[in-house]
């Protein structure tokens, strides 16, 4: 798994011309170091005296921002493995009326389960950049700044998310299916943009 190996490794192979990891391992990425950014602002709160009143809240923020970081993470390999099986499936012979039809049903199979994985990743990243707006609203103000980045993170990876649900439904005959999954894409990405304006304009009245 390439959360478990060396940053570099994810690197070097990302700039290669392997086809996997790409934009939507990456956007998984982006959407995780958002969430743990808000993690840190949570943890530099954490135990001070100063902060007593939202000692709960911060508890409670904690602990989705951590759950968040986990499946944003989870899901930088799982792209790279739908990626392998569509891929196969693009790979599959069409020799034969038969095997078209065969290769056809496996392909429009494997782009359902494809979009999934940047779906979810952009209603993570929304829920991301919800607790980015809380903590930079109660948070330690010494770590307001990274409240700030973990919106401008969540918000780029939706928006690349986005990118990669629209390349694969593009292709999808299902357009019942096209239809509600872009349209929840449309609403998160307001969302975000919304909580980015919002987090962002809090963040620079607090560093003054």
């Amino acid at each position: 798994m390439y959360i478990e190996k060396p940053m570099i490794v994810f690197l070097d192979r990302l700039a290669s011309r392997s086809p996997e990891p790409g934009g939507g391992s990456v956007s998984a990425l982006v959407g995780a170091l958002g969430a743990a950014l808000v993690s840190m602002v949570g943890n530099l709160t954490l135990g001070k005296e100063k902060y007593a009143q939202v000692q709960g809240q911060i508890e409670e923020l904690l602990k989705a921002s951590e759950l968040l970081r986990s499946e944003l993470q989870d899901l930088i390999q799982k792209d790279t493995q739908v990626y392998a099986e569509l891929s196969a499936a693009f790979k599959m012979p069409r020799d034969t009326e038969e095997e078209k039809a065969k290769r056809e049903k496996k392909v429009q199979e494997a782009l359902l389960i494809a979009t999934e994985v940047p779906f979810q990743v952009a209603e993570k990243c929304l829920e991301v950049a919800r607790l980015s707006q809380t903590a930079a609203e109660i948070g330690n103000v010494g770590a307001v700044s990274d409240a700030g980045v973990a919106v401008l993170l969540a918000e780029s990876a939706a928006q690349s998310a986005a990118l990669n649900v629209k390349i694969n439904i593009n292709s999808i005959k299902d357009a019942d299916f096209c239809e509600k999954k872009w349209n929840r894409i449309q609403e998160i990405l307001k969302e975000t943009g919304e909580l980015r304006e919002r987090v962002m304009r809090i963040t620079y009245e607090k560093l003054g």
